[in-house]
């Protein structure tokens, strides 16, 4: 019997219900590519745990399935099983035993899966999407922890149907992140929270964005002594902020820095500007991966402010990305992820032009994705997609400023997109030299 329980017809004798794998030449890294790949945009990756043997992806997409694998060792990924919502999945996590998956839906619920009986049930309600989910294991409690557009974040017990605590928010919640005792959550309107979990959740500080314009993911790094000390906060303007929540000397330790742009190396030409759509930091080393809208993932040192590689660029944008627990494996998704919607105007998105002006919602959500994990392969799709997904994007149109035309008049600039998972084994994430930010 596997881990998961009775096997069943997922992935036995070479094939799938997700259909036979393809091959695609949409992979300039040569990374090994996840077989049976969701049908569309992939919103949200996580591995699992350390407490799990071996190594387990799972993905959450806009097929409004949730799919998990097994990496193993040589580089072979197994589908394992999957769940569905009724809507578009925008992220997911584990529990800290890896016996159970929360995901979290455009439908507006958060569900809990048992891997090990392979059952999903609902386990919060939101009045609007529920845009992150996250667990907390704390001395005192366990909870789960969903940020909605709703303006709410709220905890749940599993085994209650209402909420332990609802706190609001001054805005949609875009992003989140959570390492045990510290939350950070990124909202609409660029605003930015930071709340401690200790004994009960709490918010501990407003802090004013270091970024002008939308936000679009959030990461925590740790100390030497495995204590979360700061976050790492992504635009759509191609920048990322390192900002410590403590800092000795603030004007020196916070800072920004530019990336995901392209051209523009001389002032004469102006500067393509894409959004930054994951951040991920490594559990070893403390470096950091960042994912864009340009078709490229790069790794960062922080501590030395030093680029230390930078892909070649796939044919699409690039969703989301996560290390595993060692951080031997780095995951990332291709993905169309609606960056190059268009209005009768200038193109919302990517690329942007630096003489451009922005607006502080400039991208809305129509683009606003977290997936962690190497997708380059499945079904082609030519997008807008029809019915359901097509009138939930123009509903998302609305919440952005700069969506002010019909939506109905907009669109796409792509005519077909792929959509699949990639996995690169990244020994290596501290080289000499490098760009300095």
């Amino acid at each position: 019997m596997s881990l998961f329980g009775t096997t069943s017809g997922f992935g036995t004798s070479g094939t799938s219900m997700f259909g036979s794998a393809t091959t695609d030449n949409h992979n300039p890294m040569k990374d090994i590519e996840v077989t049976s790949s969701p049908d569309d945009s992939i919103g949200c990756l996580s591995f699992s745990p350390p407490t799990l043997p071996g190594n387990f992806l799972i993905a959450g997409s806009w097929a409004n399935d949730v799919r998990c694998w097994e990496v193993q060792d040589s580089g072979q990924t197994i589908p394992k099983a999957q769940q569905m919502h009724t809507g578009p999945v925008l992220d997911v996590c584990w529990s800290d035993d890896g016996s159970k998956v929360f995901t979290a839906s455009c439908d507006k619920t958060a569900k809990m899966w048992d891997l090990s009986s392979n059952q999903a049930i609902q386990i919060a309600q939101h009045d609007a999407p529920v845009k992150t989910i996250h667990w907390i294991k704390a001395p005192n409690y366990s909870c789960v922890m969903t940020g909605s557009w709703d303006k709410t974040l709220k905890f749940w017990d599993t085994r209650s149907s209402n909420p332990m605590m609802v706190l609001q928010l001054p805005e949609r919640c875009y992003c989140a992140d959570v390492i045990y005792p510290m939350a950070v959550v990124a909202t609409a309107e660029r605003g930015l929270i930071v709340y401690q979990l200790e004994n009960q959740p709490s918010e501990f500080r407003r802090i004013e964005s270091p970024l002008k314009h939308q936000h679009r993911c959030v990461a925590i790094f740790k100390d030497k002594q495995n204590k979360p000390t700061g976050f790492a906060l992504g635009s759509i303007e191609g920048r990322v902020a390192i900002h410590y929540i403590n800092p000795p000397n603030p004007a020196k330790d916070n800072f920004t820095f530019k990336c995901h742009r392209s051209n523009g190396t001389n002032t004469s030409a102006p500067q393509d500007i894409y959004a930054v759509n994951g951040i991920a930091f490594h559990p070893v080393h403390g470096t950091l991966a960042t994912v864009g809208s340009d078709g490229r993932f790069s790794f960062w040192d922080k501590d030395a402010r030093t680029k230390l590689k930078t892909s070649e660029q796939l044919d699409q944008p690039i969703s989301a990305c996560c290390f595993n627990h060692n951080g031997n494996i780095f995951a990332y998704a291709s993905s169309y992820d609606w960056s190059k919607v268009r209005t009768p105007g200038p193109a919302l998105g990517a690329p942007r032009q630096q003489s451009q002006a922005l607006g502080s919602e400039g991208l809305g959500l129509s683009c606003d994705s977290s997936q962690d994990s190497h997708v380059s392969l499945g079904r082609s799709l030519s997008p807008p997609c029809k019915g359901k997904l097509q009138d939930f994007l123009k509903w998302l149109w609305g919440f952005s400023t700069a969506f002010g035309q019909n939506p109905a008049h907009r669109k796409c600039s792509a005519s077909v997109s792929h959509y699949g998972l990639l996995c690169s084994w990244a020994q290596k994430h501290r080289q000499a030299g490098g760009c300095t930010l």
